[in-house]
């Protein structure tokens, strides 16, 4: 397994399945947007129109996979430990929602762990658990996700800072090009996006403004 830079992961964190875009054109998307600069990819495999079966999911995972590990890019799974240890995943991403954090690490090893926190004390308990790091959210309102949150804003985050969160942190929900600029004074490491790349007309140029945008703020 390669050894990733967490903190280099978090600036463009391109999350998407096939109920976002379909099956056929899933992969071309990753594609496009690996080649754009997304600094992680999370296959996110749940909701009408998703994969039903776990061979077709595996066989999917697999292929986005490569196309990652052909960019440099790390490769997560949202939420579905056995499809992490089956594709042999550099990742795994849970929800608060779903096993606690400390079952899954022992679950899954070495492999990388993010846990998704939307409040002070869901952060701590991740930090504590082995999370190698946190996503906060939702930033703004969002349709990617049916289940989503009332929105928090990068409030949040500051507030996360301020109470010794230390933990890498990727912003989520409902994220543009124009919200980087308050996302990343609040303390965030980086954005995660859905929409605004897979919907693109161009997945390469959006995943490639946002970097340099991320790129242009930290500088």
């Amino acid at each position: 397994m390669d050894t990733w830079n967490v903190n280099e992961m978090m600036k463009v964190y391109f999350i998407a399945g096939t109920q976002d875009t379909g099956a056929e054109a899933l992969p071309s998307i990753v594609e496009a947007a690996c080649r754009g600069g997304i600094t992680c990819f999370q296959f996110r495999e749940k909701g009408a129109g998703s994969l039903q079966t776990d061979k077709e999911k595996v066989e999917m995972a697999l292929i986005l996979k490569r196309i990652c590990h052909h960019h440099n890019v790390p490769f997560f799974i949202n939420d579905d430990v056995e499809l992490a240890l089956a594709s042999e995943a550099d990742g795994l991403h849970i929800g608060q929602e779903d096993e606690a954090a400390s079952i899954v690490r022992s679950k899954i090893g070495p492999m990388l762990l993010g846990v998704s926190a939307y409040t002070l004390s869901e952060a701590g308990r991740a930090a504590s658990d082995g999370a190698d790091y946190i996503g906060v959210g939702p930033m703004f309102q969002t349709s990617s996700k049916a289940d989503a949150k009332e929105a928090v804003g990068p409030e949040r985050i500051r507030m996360m800072r301020q109470e010794g969160i230390h933990l890498p942190i990727t912003a989520i929900g409902g994220i543009t090009k124009a919200h980087l600029p308050s996302i990343q004074q609040a303390g965030a490491d980086g954005v995660s996006i859905i929409s605004a790349i897979s919907r693109a007309d161009s997945p390469e140029a959006e995943a490639r403004a946002l970097l340099h945008t991320w790129d242009q703020l930290t500088m």
